[in-house]
């Protein structure tokens, strides 16, 4: 089901996807008429998918593992995307238990 904000949300995403050949990035948009934007970070392998949403006083785009980025800043966060796409990731620790 189409929301009535697929129009805009699909137009800030175009914009994002624009930027990210410029920062090493390549994406495809997704999802139909529920659009998202798949990145990813052809030397390391990473991926990632962005959503847009409304929030109080623009519009965001949300990312994994806890990225961020505002649509009024289009070159911020294509190149927060290419950070957290290029840093390694950390070591999970595991808890083992003692028997």
């Amino acid at each position: 089901m189409k929301s009535t904000y697929t129009g805009q949300r699909r137009a800030h995403l175009e914009s994002l996807a624009a930027l990210l050949p410029g920062c090493g990035l390549v994406g495809r948009m997704v999802g139909g008429d529920d659009p998202v934007l798949w990145v990813w970070h052809p030397r390391t392998g990473r991926q990632t998918i962005i959503f847009a949403t409304p929030a109080a006083k623009a519009w965001v785009f949300l990312w994994s593992p806890g990225g961020q980025g505002h649509a009024d800043d289009l070159a911020g966060t294509a190149e927060a995307l290419h950070t957290s796409l290029t840093e390694p990731t950390k070591p999970t620790t595991q808890v083992t238990q003692a028997t």
